[in-house]
C-alpha cells in the first residue's frame, strides 16, 4: 500500500479546514480519525456527529440498561473529544438506537446530517467505510451516499475501521482506493487516552455481562500505533 503523507486534503490534515466525522457509534471517531480531529481541533476547528446512542454493546447486562448505557456511552465520548481538544459542543448525538440504522430512512437521516454540517460551515466529510462489516458503519456510509447526492459540491472521504482488522485482504482492499495514511506522530498519547476515555468498551464498567463487547486484545494499540487511513469515498 502506498503511503502518502496528506496530499489527498493538506488544508484539512494540517487543521486549516473545518470538517466533519460521521461515527456510527462513540469509540469509531477516536480509532479511526483520532489524530485527524486532534489536529482539527487544535486548527480551524472540526465537529463529530454520533449516529448511535451505544446502548447494544451489553445486551445481557441487567445493571446497564440500554437508557442507562447510553447515558454512559455519551459521557464516555465526550471525555473522548476533551482527550482530542474538543469540548462536548463539539459533538452532535443522534441518539438512534444502536444496532437499528438499517431500519432509519436514508432520506430523513441525510436531511438530519446535511442541516448539522451545513451549521457548522463544513465542506468535507469523513465517512467509515463501507467495506467495514459491521451492518451501522454500512449503514452510516449509505447515509453518506444519500447525503452525496444532496450536497455533490461536498468533499466525502472514508475511513477503514473493523474491516482494517478482520479483512485478511484489507491491503488490497485499501490500495484500489488509492489511500492517504497519515502518522499520528506526536498526537498518539491523545490518541490513547481518547481511546481509553471509552471504558465501557474496554471491559471497565459494565461488570455483569461477561459475553458484552470489548475491545479485542491488540486492537488498540494497531489503531494508536499505525497510520490513520483515508480514502475519496468511492
Amino acid at each position: 500500500m502506498n503511503v502518502a503523507h496528506a496530499p489527498l486534503l493538506p488544508d484539512v490534515f494540517e487543521g486549516r479546514e473545518s470538517f466533519v466525522v460521521l461515527a456510527p457509534h462513540p469509540d469509531d471517531e477516536s480509532l479511526g480519525c483520532g489524530a485527524l480531529l486532534a489536529r482539527g481541533f487544535a486548527g480551524v476547528g472540526a465537529h463529530v456527529i454520533c449516529l448511535t446512542d451505544g446502548s447494544a454493546s451489553h445486551p445481557g447486562s441487567r445493571q446497564w440498561t440500554p437508557e442507562r448505557l447510553a447515558r454512559q456511552r455519551h459521557a464516555e465520548m465526550v471525555a473522548a473529544i476533551e482527550c482530542l481538544g474538543g469540548s462536548a459542543r463539539d459533538l452532535t448525538w443522534l441518539g438512534i438506537a444502536d444496532s437499528r440504522l438499517y431500519q432509519a430512512d436514508a432520506t430523513e437521516v441525510a436531511a438530519r446530517l446535511e442541516q448539522i454540517i451545513e451549521g457548522h460551515g463544513a465542506r468535507h466529510v469523513f465517512v467509515p467505510a463501507a467495506e467495514d462489516h459491521h451492518e451501522d458503519h454500512q449503514a452510516t456510509a449509505r447515509f453518506a451516499g444519500a447525503l452525496r447526492r444532496r450536497r455533490p459540491e461536498w468533499a466525502f472521504y472514508s475511513y477503514p475501521v473493523w474491516c482494517r482488522w478482520d479483512d485478511p485482504d484489507f491491503r488490497q482492499t485499501a490500495t484500489r482506493h488509492a489511500p492517504v495514511c497519515v502518522p499520528p506522530e506526536d498526537l498518539r498519547a491523545r490518541k490513547r487516552a481518547a481511546i481509553h476515555a471509552h471504558r465501557s468498551q474496554l471491559g471497565r464498567v459494565v461488570t455483569d455481562d461477561p459475553s458484552g463487547f470489548t475491545l479485542p486484545p491488540g486492537f488498540i494499540e494497531k489503531f494508536v500505533t499505525e497510520d490513520e487511513i483515508f480514502w475519496r469515498m468511492p
